[in-house]
């Protein structure tokens, strides 16, 4: 549990021998300005390529735990992932896309959490936002429920990739109100999809090709509330590396009332340089160029 004043920053560099491409990762959460625990969690294992931010909700630390499930089932489901030619969806039907293996990741997070909340007094209703990213090579596979996001920094331009499961977001897309009506509204809280509030829940899934020094941004609602995109942007391409980035855009998000926690994580793909693809070819038992987390 995270405390008021209490913030959780990692880092790490990841490098994969048979592939072109590396990954540079950092993360941080922070309770806010307002609140007196942190419902935010978000966790990574580079070494599969899976990434995950989760915003709970829920009484008496109910989100904190939901929110905690949600990310430890999912990297605990690709560090025990079998071969994706073996996969299937819940289905039954075989599967080998990496979005349809973060799918039937969720769909495990969320009945966990929802027979967890059953089962558990003061906990019933407890549920979270998730988002999800599994980098593998030059394949990005996405998924999310919820209002958090996920955007991507590419060339000097940023994207959202996600789209919120929310009341207002839903109102904009209908036309009823605008998206500047949206931002102020009250009802920004109502969300329309969690994991853990039914027993099984939709979650929006998608595969996509990343290009070298394309730059993944997943958040909790909590930076996304007070920083525009391209605000954010901004921020991020004046840091001098990810570590900061991530620092600066909790900074700017708290300096603008922080009332909720909040949560960044940076994921850069990036060029191997060439001698080392081929020294992996090479030389058999030599440098392995990955550092486990």
């Amino acid at each position: 549990m995270a405390s008021k004043g209490i913030e959780n920053s990692l880092t790490a560099h990841t490098r994969y021998p048979d592939m072109a491409l590396a990954l540079e990762v950092a993360g941080k959460t922070d309770v806010g300005c307002v609140r007196t625990n942190n419902e935010d969690n978000f966790g990574f294992d580079s070494r599969y390529g899976i990434f995950v931010v989760c915003d709970g909700m829920g009484g008496q630390a109910a989100g904190e735990v939901a929110s905690k499930m949600g990310v430890d089932v999912l990297l605990d489901y690709f560090r025990n992932e079998i071969t994706p030619m073996e996969t299937h969806s819940l289905n039954g039907e075989p599967s080998s896309s990496g979005a349809h293996s973060l799918l039937n990741a969720i769909q495990l997070a969320n009945r966990k959490i929802y027979h967890a909340g059953q089962e558990q007094n003061g906990r019933n209703g407890m549920g979270s936002t998730i988002v999800a990213a599994l980098v593998r090579g030059n394949s990005l596979a996405i998924a999310n429920v919820g209002d958090s996001r996920i955007y991507l920094i590419r060339q000097g331009t940023i994207q959202q990739l996600t789209q919120d499961h929310s009341w207002v977001m839903e109102q904009v897309r209908r036309g009823y109100i605008t998206l500047e009506q949206a931002q102020k509204s009250e009802m920004q809280n109502v969300i329309l999809r969690a994991l853990g509030s039914e027993e099984a829940v939709e979650a929006d899934i998608e595969d996509l090709v990343t290009l070298p020094n394309d730059l993944l941004l997943m958040t909790s609602d909590g930076l996304t509330r007070h920083l525009s995109d391209e605000e954010i942007l901004t921020i991020v391409e004046a840091s001098h590396d990810l570590e900061q980035a991530c620092s600066r855009l909790v900074n700017s998000a708290k300096d603008r009332g922080g009332d909720d926690n909040i949560t960044c994580l940076l994921v850069r793909i990036v060029d191997r340089p060439w001698y080392r693809n081929i020294l992996s070819k090479l030389f058999s038992g030599g440098p392995q160029w990955q550092n486990s987390i």
